[in-house]
């Protein structure tokens, strides 16, 4: 049994600590939200995050010292946004038996990693402290409140050492959430920030369904946003063969489609009419497509890459052109 500190208790934190806790391991949770920790201590549920949902084996604590003293495996699951803070937070305290699991992905800050991803920053971020835990990226279509209830999931662990990830893999699979091990970290990476790009599309299909919205047209921008991801995501270094795998197509699947996502239930509201503004106040837990749209936009951009898909979305968060007129101009890309 494996003993393992969480570092964000989201919905996707908690749901893992829920799974991983009953199937024996022990399980540590960091939180910096006084309401979640208390939610946890007192009554053994994330009301805030997965309401209803009982861990009578979780511990949590708001003190990162408790996680790094007690663990083995260190999970990430923290919105990207924040990830590089906190692995600043933990790195003068990380031991060599230390193993990090990131579940943040995609496009780091230009600041803070030579070469753009997440999962490369926290490596030279280890580098300059003459550290070398080894780093790997977990992703997948992984909706957490049907991880948390037990339904069968199948999700990816990637490192550039497969040996690595495949005893982490095999360590972390339960009954219900099955593992499988893979030598693209970068491609893995890439596709689990991407895919919510189109699930923001999709999402504002929904808002349109009392006008052009519908089936057909949410079909077409899937086609259209996996076609831009295949091409761009090459361009900087995922292996072609994971566009095809958990990562890629199984992650941009469930993200789009389903109502528990969140980046899909942002885009919703969106093709409602609502501003960016509005609809990311009316949201409880971090929507990424937002980030990851601009940042791969941006990177396109900068390299002269054509990128119409991203760019009608892009125009639509700006407040530039109207719903309408973003998911015409998705379709008119294919």
């Amino acid at each position: 049994m494996a003993r393992i500190g969480i570092f964000g208790m989201g919905n996707w934190g908690t749901a893992l600590a829920k799974i991983w806790s009953e199937d024996g391991h022990t399980v540590i949770g960091w939180t910096i939200e006084n309401d979640v920790y208390e939610s946890l201590m007192m009554e053994s549920i994330n009301h805030k995050y997965l309401p209803g949902v009982e861990m009578p084996n979780l511990q949590a604590t708001m003190a990162h010292g408790d996680i790094l003293d007690s663990s083995e495996i260190l999970v990430f699951a923290l919105p990207s946004g924040v990830i590089l803070e906190v692995i600043d937070l933990v790195l003068p305290d990380l031991r060599p038996s230390h193993v990090i699991l990131d579940l943040a992905k995609g496009l780091a800050p230009e600041e803070a990693s030579e070469d753009g991803m997440i999962s490369n920053a926290i490596e030279q971020k280890l580098k300059s402290k003459g550290k070398s835990n080894p780093v790997l990226v977990l992703t997948g279509p992984t909706i957490a409140p049907e991880v948390a209830r037990g339904v069968v999931t199948s999700a990816l662990v990637a490192c550039d050492d497969d040996s690595v990830a495949r005893k982490i893999a095999q360590r972390l699979s339960t009954k219900t959430l099955i593992l499988t091990s893979a030598d693209d970290p970068v491609g893995a990476e890439l596709w689990g920030a991407y895919k919510n790009t189109v699930a923001l599309a999709c999402g504002i299909v929904d808002g349109l369904r009392d006008s052009i919205g519908g089936d057909n047209l949410k079909a077409a921008l899937v086609q259209a946003g996996f076609n831009e991801g295949r091409f761009l995501l090459s361009k900087m270094g995922a292996s072609p063969d994971t566009a095809f795998g958990p990562a890629g197509i199984g992650d941009l699947y469930v993200t789009s489609t389903s109502p528990r996502s969140r980046n899909r239930t942002l885009g919703e509201k969106l093709g409602q009419g609502k501003s960016l503004g509005k609809a990311l106040d009316e949201m409880t837990m971090v929507a990424e497509g937002v980030r990851a749209a601009r940042m791969f936009a941006d990177t396109a951009d900068r390299n002269g890459w054509n990128a119409p898909f991203l760019s009608s979305l892009c125009d639509l968060l700006d407040g530039e052109i109207s719903p309408e007129e973003s998911v015409r101009k998705m379709v008119e890309s294919l």
